[in-house]
């Protein structure tokens, strides 16, 4: 059975607030443990009015203690942004509180625009070419204190936090494969590059301490409904959101509509963006799921939804849930065939 986990970015509805959003994710975080879901992601984006994750691990903490078996991670921290040191120092304490369930996945964009990545008191573009040396600094951190060693992650020294590598593009997948990392592709919004990417980090993939063989994971939207109609009207929320973030108007999270306000070059954008998505019924998500396992091979699935309203984004997860059971059911049949 592949395992199906969670992407939550938190979403702010128009007309909520930021720490509705935060229980709301605590909510499905709950309901995801219930239902089997592997581990639950937030991630860490900047001056966005529709995503209440900026404080990821802060976040993860607060998901961490509402929970008791699920995974809790970052998908991702944006590496650029911070010190090594001081992320080590926040995973090793979240590490500390919560043994065994704590995931640090790092990516190397700044997760918001130059001027917001100006702000952060980072350089965008020196930090992000420093991000190979800075992961294995992150690493060296988490690993045991050696004798001598004059800086030490406390908490954070000797807790091995499991490091995921994330990307859009073929970067992540060689640093991936030459450190020994698993890695995410984030095609649920950036689809061109996800089997080049999967080809390069399988192909060139290291044996290292934390991982023998590689394991990737993918991103894919599910909008999973009663019906196809209602789910592709639920769905009408994020393909809002990105043409309104393609417009640099970035908002809180729009009601559905029946028919969203775009160009066609607007549309097709949007289309070409959201390419890996499961829109509509039981039945017709699982049909598109089969499909895109079939065609990429992921080791695991990462599941996200940007809902408006958090009982369809619920109903969506659960229904989710019952597709990725129907699915490990009929995989030795699907593997002889």
């Amino acid at each position: 059975m592949i395992p199906f986990s969670v992407l939550d970015l938190s979403p702010i509805a128009a007309g909520k607030t930021a720490a509705d959003a935060l229980h709301n994710s605590l909510d499905l975080a709950r309901h995801a443990e219930a239902w089997g879901y592997r581990r639950y992601w937030l991630a860490e984006h900047h001056n966005m009015p529709g995503i209440a994750s900026a404080a990821t691990s802060v976040v993860m903490g607060y998901v961490a203690g509402g929970t008791k078996t699920i995974r809790i991670g970052s998908g991702g921290i944006m590496l650029p942004n911070h010190s090594p040191l001081v992320i080590a120092e926040q995973f090793g304490t979240l590490a500390s509180l919560y043994p065994d369930r704590i995931d640090l996945g790092l990516g190397r964009a700044p997760g918001t625009d130059m001027a917001t990545a100006r702000a952060l008191r980072r350089d965008p573009v020196a930090s992000a070419d420093s991000f190979p040396r800075d992961v294995q600094e992150l690493q060296a951190y988490l690993e045991p204190a050696q004798p001598g060693q004059q800086t030490r992650a406390v908490p954070g020294a000797g807790t091995r936090v499991p490091i995921w590598l994330l990307g859009s593009s073929l970067f992540g997948a060689q640093l991936a494969a030459a450190l020994g990392l698993p890695f995410a592709f984030a095609s649920h919004f950036a689809p061109d590059d996800l089997l080049p990417a999967f080809d390069i980090y399988r192909d060139r993939f290291t044996p290292s301490r934390q991982l023998e063989q590689p394991y990737a994971m993918m991103g894919v939207n599910v909008f999973a409904a009663d019906t196809d109609e209602e789910a592709r009207r639920h769905f009408t929320s994020v393909q809002q959101s990105f043409v309104n973030l393609r417009r640099g108007a970035p908002g809180p999270v729009p009601p559905p509509v029946d028919n969203i306000n775009a160009s066609p070059f607007e549309r097709a954008q949007i289309d070409h963006a959201l390419a890996y998505s499961a829109v509509g019924s039981a039945q017709r998500v699982e049909e598109i799921l089969r499909s895109i396992i079939g065609e990429t091979r992921p080791d695991e699935l990462i599941v996200t939804g940007h809902f408006y309203d958090h009982a369809a984004r619920l109903r969506s997860f659960e229904i989710t849930a019952q597709v990725r059971d129907r699915l490990a059911v009929s995989a030795p049949e699907n593997a002889a065939a």
